[in-house]
Order: structure tokens, then C-alpha cells, then sequence
């Protein structure tokens, strides 16, 4: 079953409490040593753990509704209650023993906010008539307005009480901490904060049209900020939930808002196995290895790094095994065009693919970054020996050391890049607003996991490395 979790991020819920991920993350400065760091943050987490206990929040009134609504559409968990932990802020507690392969949470379709949903609502008459047909996720956006706009008379207003006022994933940074985030986490943060605009500016006329609908003018309810609110809370909530194709709208049709079920939180390590069931008619999750009685149950949302993580929830995980440090092709080309004319090879491996997901991580550089570097590393008169090495050809000693020296340098121009980054962090932590200090925290971790990651990555270049292969490139 597939499962593309894209569940709640680190921003403030209107309870007072913060979902996922509270890292307990420390702004390290550069001269700071990640083992002290570490040690540190672990103290701080263990006395911040045994001062504040975990709290079961399903007392508490919003809560309350949200059951009510979910049951009288079919839906009922006796073994999950919501519950405040010190560790990770708002998650799902249960109250017995999970097996492994036991049923965690079955949520009816009936419960499900799709886009079928808003088809069958008020709104759903507007958007069948619109020409050209709406996708799906701006179907969604424009929903979750509109129902926030309603308020009390929303009939999902037990669920839209409960998500955040505002999210920490990249679409909410400012410019100022745009600035401090890794290259390649930038530019995707930018064409994100590019998306939502294009949604509000090319659906004017639209959101128009809905003015019947509304107690006040469209242009004041439809704003780029509610617009940014809505995709970030489909971005980082929605289930992946492939539904067949609609006469009504455009594109791929795959978002499922799944209300208590997205309070569960993200762990890197936990497995589990999550779709939607045809024969229940129910979103599903199961247990892969099991769930001691009275502690959180963690689900996973892929095998992704903190880059992705950060870029699309919002957090950062730690400690996190996936987590990698990108090379940015700019960055590549600047290194190594000291050594001769690569535009013909920078052309070569961009026509081959080989310019994106270069990484080097704690066990060292990774094995595109390092295909693309032998064949750097190669003269020109070896032209026709390129396509070979991108299958995994060989390179001479020379020519390996030469790739492996590039990365040692690669690495160096990676943390002055860190550095500065922290140290500017650090500075903007000073005098900021409460939620600029949330991005900053989060961009903090992301950027101080980097250090380490590169740190640990020219250690294990200064160890032994192999020699000439036989049937290598001279």
C-alpha cells in the first residue's frame, strides 16, 4: 500500500501546544563541538522529559468536538488518545499494547476531506461549472478557506479548530530566512513560495465568482496568505490516496485529508504499512513491529532526508539515518573549472542526468557525486571513454585522488557556507519575533546537522582509499 504521509509541521495548533519534532534544537555556533552539542542537547531533553510528563489532551473541548464529528461519520478509536509529550509536542498516545501488524487507525472514507468532498459541497457547484476545470489541490485550498471563513457554521468546523494557525515549512520564510537556508533547499523553497502565488494570481477570476458564497469580498477572504495557510496544510497533512480521474477537474487526483489520523508523528526508524483499503472503504494503518502500551505511536512518512523534511513538513528529524548534504552543480562547476574547460562535460552530464542528487554523507562522498567528478577528471581527448565511467568504469590513481582531492575542497566550501549560515542564524535569533524564531530553529538543526554530516565526510577521506582498478581510465 502506498503511503506519502504529509502530516502536520512544527507551527503553533490553536490549543497552545506544538505538533511534532520539538528537537529541543540549540543554535551552535562554528567553533562548537557537535559532540558536546549532542551530549548536551540530550541532557536538556532528558530533564525537560522528566519535568514535564506526558498529558492526555482528549479532555480538553476542541478535542471533544472532533471525536463527536468523526463518530457520526463512522469513525471510532479506542485504542488512540491525543496527548501532549515532552519530547515532540502533540502526537497520539495508546492506550494498550500495540502487536506488531495489529490495526493502529482505520479512518472511514466518509471522514476523508478529498476533493470529491468539496464536489458534493456548496462550493462543488461553482467548481463543476468553471472553465477551465480547477486540479484538485487548489479544489482543496480554496475549500479549507472558505470553510476557515465560515467559522462556527462550517460543518468541519470540529477539524478546522484543530489545524495550525501557521506553519515553519519554507512557503511561510521570510526573506531574511530564505538567505540562510542550503543552496538547493532555497531554490525549491523559492519555486514553492512561486506555486501559491501563481494559484492566487491565476484563479482571480474565480475566486470572483464565489462572492455569493462569501459575507465579505472575495479579494478579502481568497488572500495569497490564506491561499499559502491551505496549501501548506494540504502540503504537509494530506495522505496519498489515488482516486480515479474527474470530469470536473484537472490533473492527478491523489490528496486525502484524514482527520486524527494526522496527529500521528513522524519517526525515521518506525515502519509501518498505510493505504486505503477498497474492501473497508477505509484509510488504514498498521503496525510494523509493534507499540509498547501508553507511549506515542510514530508512523513514517518516507525514507526522507532533513532537506526534505525541512522543505515540505516543516522539521527537522534527529537523529535522522537518511539525512545527506547536497552538492549544488554551481557550486561543482566553481570548484573545479581552476583545472581546465568543463563546459562541454558540465553539457555531457546534464544531457545524462547526472547533475542532481550529488551528496556526500557521513560515510563519505556519494556515488553520483563521485561518478560526475571522475569524469571531470578525465582530458578531453577521452571523449568517447565518457559514457563508460557514468556506467562505473574505472579511473587511474591519479585521476581518483583528483576527484577525491575536488571533494575534500567541495567539503571545505561547504562549511565556510555552514558556518556563515549559523552565525548569521544565531545573530537573527536575537531579535526576532516568535514565529521567525521557530524557521530559524528549524533552519538551525537543518544547518547543524550539515556540519556535522561534511565534518564526519572529510574524516573519512583522510582514511584509506583504493588504489587503480584494472581496465582503468588513463
Amino acid at each position: 500500500m502506498d503511503f506519502t504521509a504529509r502530516m502536520h509541521t512544527k507551527s503553533q495548533f490553536p490549543d497552545g501546544t506544538m505538533p511534532n519534532q520539538d528537537h529541543g534544537v540549540e543554535v551552535t555556533t562554528a567553533g562548537q563541538g557537535g559532540r558536546a552539542g549532542r551530549t548536551a542537547r540530550r541532557r536538556r531533553r532528558k530533564k525537560r522529559a522528566s519535568a514535564t510528563p506526558t498529558a492526555s489532551l482528549s479532555h480538553l473541548p476542541q478535542y471533544v468536538r472532533l471525536r463527536k464529528f468523526l463518530h457520526q461519520r463512522g469513525f471510532n478509536s479506542t485504542l488512540l488518545q491525543p496527548a501532549h509529550f515532552p519530547d515532540t509536542g502533540r502526537g497520539l498516545q495508546t492506550l494498550q499494547t500495540i502487536k506488531p501488524d495489529q490495526l493502529i487507525v482505520s479512518v472511514p472514507e466518509s471522514c476523508l476531506l478529498t476533493a470529491s468532498t468539496v464536489l458534493d459541497s456548496e462550493l462543488g457547484r461553482h467548481i463543476k461549472r468553471w472553465k477551465p476545470h480547477l486540479s484538485p489541490l487548489v479544489v482543496l485550498c480554496v475549500f479549507l478557506v472558505c470553510e476557515r471563513h465560515k467559522g462556527d457554521a462550517s460543518d468541519w468546523s470540529p477539524y478546522m479548530d484543530l489545524l495550525p494557525r501557521a506553519y515553519t515549512c519554507p512557503a511561510y520564510f521570510s526573506d531574511h530566512v530564505m538567505a540562510v537556508l542550503p543552496v538547493s533547499v532555497r531554490r525549491r523553497a523559492l519555486e514553492q513560495r512561486a506555486a501559491v502565488r501563481h494559484i492566487h494570481s491565476s484563479n482571480q477570476e474565480f475566486f470572483k465568482s464565489l462572492t455569493p458564497l462569501l459575507r465579505r469580498p472575495a479579494e478579502d477572504v481568497l488572500t495569497y496568505e490564506a491561499l499559502r495557510w491551505a496549501w501548506c496544510s494540504v502540503n504537509t497533512r494530506s495522505v496519498f490516496m489515488k482516486r480515479p480521474p474527474n470530469n470536473f477537474l484537472s490533473g492527478a487526483d491523489h490528496y486525502a485529508l484524514a482527520p486524527f489520523l494526522d496527529l500521528l508523528n513522524h519517526q525515521p526508524t518506525v515502519q509501518v504499512k498505510a493505504g486505503f483499503n477498497d474492501e473497508s472503504r477505509c484509510y488504514e494503518i498498521r503496525s510494523v513491529s509493534g507499540t509498547a502500551r501508553h507511549q506515542q505511536v510514530f508512523i513514517n512518512y518516507g525514507s526522507h532526508d532533513n532537506q526534505r523534511l525541512l522543505l515540505e513538513y516543516g522539521f527537522v528529524a534527529t537523529p535522522n539515518p537518511h539525512s545527506v548534504v547536497y552538492v549544488d552543480a554551481d557550486l561543482l562547476w566553481d570548484v573545479s573549472r581552476r583545472d581546465g574547460p568543463l563546459h562541454q562535460k558540465i553539457t555531457f552530464l546534464r544531457e545524462n542526468s547526472f547533475l542532481h542528487d550529488l551528496t556526500v554523507s557521513s560515510e563519505g562522498p556519494g556515488w553520483r557525486l563521485m561518478t560526475a567528478l571522475r569524469l571531470m577528471s578525465l582530458p578531453q581527448m577521452f571523449y568517447h571513454q565518457w559514457k563508460a565511467v557514468l556506467l562505473g568504469q574505472a579511473v587511474c590513481e591519479e585521476r581518483e585522488e583528483w576527484s577525491l582531492q575536488t571533494v575534500r575542497t567541495l567539503c571545505q566550501r561547504l562549511l565556510q557556507d555552514t558556518h556563515a549560515a549559523l552565525d548569521e542564524t544565531s545573530r537573527l535569533l536575537t531579535h526576532c519575533d516568535p514565529s521567525v524564531s521557530e524557521q530559524l530553529r528549524a533552519v538551525a538543526a537543518l544547518r547543524e546537522e550539515e556540519r556535522c554530516i561534511v565534518g564526519r565526510c572529510l574524516e573519512a577521506l583522510d582514511g584509506p582509499t583504493s588504489g587503480c582498478r584494472r581496465g582503468a581510465v588513463s
